[in-house]
């Protein structure tokens, strides 16, 4: 079967057919490091790890590139505000450089901690300055710029197409216009290029043809992706929140210098929300982080797993319940896995079956539905085990890795344990179900098998 993959440029589900044969550039759409990344960032970062691993597993050289945002990005889309990097300066009474290098160290962490494949270029702002100066005055040269007392600014007006991406309705927002203009034409209008205030230091700022400052967010990702994979590349990725200003912008400024729309197929994540419905936002103040779920006793393939449970283009509503179940699931896997033995052949049905969703717009919930029926199913356990290998490869939760933790079980526990086991012999099942619950409350988890009950520690992975 064909890969195939929804481009939202066309809004259609269409076949991948790379640029170069047999190679795929990827761009991704890295963090802001003026804070931690949040788990609904890292669901982002999941569903484009799938995206390379089904990509490699169709035979395709994959250029991952990820960029680090570590200056230039507003705290408004409409260009007025502060640098988020020095508003987290401010926050924190740390220069922005020290923070970008906490945060950008901290998200590695993250990063490494959900097993996502190491891109081959980590790309910074900052140290791609020059870069981004060169595009700048390549789209001026071109005629599609103009100068303000407060920088320099992209004229979406002399591009008929501008916002095609996101279905801009240009007249509406026009009209109903509800951002600080300055002397900005257009409400579309945004900074390539912004000055430094007037009797001002800013930590970051940047000798230019057009005044001292620092490059205005979205200049960033043309330049450096231009640089690493060319001004046309395969696939460009993030999150949803990124199609109507960051990508309309990044497609503008490249049809601008290099005449191209920058990417074949442009791929967005949908948000993760939480309870009410919000999306999670750094914004806000009040986000959960990998850390906060390690600290509740969550492994972070677990988080994984639950990534995997929805579509990328479908929102995924967190809760702890949801979490725990995936954690509980993850841990039925790792515990059938790790009882079949090595040495089997996978079964290329199964293989067949699996390729077949995770090709068709990476339908990893459909996949994990094959996964299960092979686990459930009646092939030589070894057989299953090397069936799993071959899947793993796109899922990546690590299972040849793992190892289970004998731990120590309270005395306590344990008469309860010895009272359950007596009641399930004695087919007293509302006990032995009164006993379970008895157990969760002391934060022990039961499952029971063909070789009897095993209990670990509720948070402990397995």
């Amino acid at each position: 079967m064909t890969l195939a993959l929804y481009d939202t440029w066309t809004r259609s589900v269409r076949p991948f057919e790379p640029l170069q044969p047999g190679h795929a550039g990827l761009y991704c759409c890295g963090p802001t490091v003026y804070d931690y990344a949040h788990i609904g960032n890292l669901r982002t970062y999941v569903f484009e790890d799938v995206l390379r691993r089904v990509l490699a597993e169709n035979g395709y050289e994959v250029r991952h590139v990820v960029n680090i945002t570590d200056v230039g990005h507003l705290v408004s889309d409409a260009d007025d505000g502060e640098d988020k990097m020095e508003k987290g300066s401010r926050r924190t009474g740390e220069s922005a450089w020290t923070i970008a290098e906490r945060y950008t160290a901290a998200f590695m962490d993250d990063w490494r901690a959900l097993n996502l494949l190491e891109p081959a270029i980590w790309c910074r702002a900052t140290d791609h300055l020059a870069e981004q100066i060169d595009f700048i005055a390549t789209i001026e040269r071109n005629g599609y710029a103009y100068r303000t007392a407060d920088g320099l600014y992209f004229d979406t007006s002399k591009q008929d197409d501008y916002g095609y991406l996101a279905r801009l309705d240009h007249a509406g927002l026009q009209s109903g216009k509800r951002v600080a203009m300055g002397e900005k034409r257009h409400v579309t209008d945004f900074a390539l290029w912004k000055f430094s205030p007037p009797d001002t230091q800013r930590q970051m700022e940047w000798d230019s043809p057009w005044g001292r400052g620092f490059p205005g967010w979205h200049i960033e990702c043309s330049a450096m992706s231009a640089k690493y994979l060319s001004p046309w590349f395969d696939i460009h990725c993030g999150g949803e929140d990124h199609i109507a200003v960051h990508h309309s912008n990044e497609i503008a400024q490249t049809q601008a210098c290099h005449g191209t729309r920058l990417a074949n197929f442009w791929m967005h994540g949908r948000f993760l929300t939480t309870g009410d419905d919000a999306k999670m936002s750094k914004s806000a103040g009040d986000f959960l982080r990998m850390q906060t779920l390690i600290d509740r006793g969550i492994d972070p393939l677990a988080y994984r797993y639950l990534c995997l449970t929805a579509h990328y283009r479908s929102e995924l509503r967190f809760t702890f319940d949801a979490l725990d179940a995936a954690q509980a699931a993850l841990g039925r896997l790792r515990n059938a896995y790790a009882s079949w033995p090595a040495g089997g052949a996978a079964d290329e049905g199964f293989v067949a079956r699996f390729r077949a969703e995770i090709d068709q717009d990476l339908n990893m919930p459909r996949a994990l539905a094959v996964l299960w029926e092979l686990v459930r199913s009646d092939l030589p356990p070894a057989v299953r085990r090397a069936t799993v290998d071959r899947f793993d490869i796109v899922l990546g939760l690590r299972l040849a890795e793992w190892k289970a933790e004998d731990e120590a079980v309270p005395p306590d526990v344990a008469a309860l344990l010895a009272q359950r086991e007596a009641a399930r012999a004695a087919k007293h099942w509302p006990l032995a179900d009164a006993l379970r619950d008895a157990l969760k409350q002391l934060g022990w988890r039961v499952e029971d098998s063909a070789n009897g009950q095993r209990a670990t520690r509720c948070g402990s992975g397995t």
